[in-house]
């Protein structure tokens, strides 16, 4: 696997659009409720996960970004969906069409790993709690998953 693709692709684009992929998950506790990240870049709320590394399949880039950005061991217990039709624009002026693989997850273990700078916060949310989300493509898988209607490809 090499590390900081998305940086050393970026050195050579700049902020011109580029197609990335994406893998992350939706973890949920006994009650159903589902851990959101308050992401430091949107500074709002979305799903734990991102950009895969090359050389690293979606299920690795899932479990290593949630580790990251919670300190939480998961595994993938399945598909939840692909969306591969969002235009996103960063606050530092990158845009990417956003291929995201979407994940349910389940818990491994915690550790006492301090989480990446890129969270302010983590909280679970009930179905009728869930805050605005930060895009429409996690808001997409949130909806999914809660409706049940998954696995799903859009």
């Amino acid at each position: 696997m090499v590390k900081n693709y998305i940086k050393t692709l970026r050195q050579k684009v700049g902020h011109e659009p580029i197609i990335l992929n994406f893998a992350g998950g939706i973890l949920a506790n006994s009650k159903n409720e589902i851990l959101l990240q308050k992401r430091s870049d949107f500074n709002a709320w979305g799903l734990p996960g991102g950009a895969l590394e090359f050389g690293e399949s979606a299920q690795e880039a899932c479990v290593r970004e949630f580790l990251e950005e919670t300190g939480l061991k998961v595994r993938t217990k399945s598909l939840l969906g692909v969306s591969t039709n969002f235009i996103q624009h960063y606050p530092n002026q990158d845009v990417a069409q956003a291929v995201t693989i979407e994940f349910i997850v389940e818990l491994v273990g915690k550790t006492s790993k301090e989480v990446s700078s890129e969270t302010l916060e983590l909280k679970y949310f009930s179905k009728d709690k869930v805050p605005k989300i930060f895009n429409r493509q996690h808001q997409l898988f949130i909806d999914h998953y809660f409706n049940g209607n998954y696995p799903f490809i859009d």
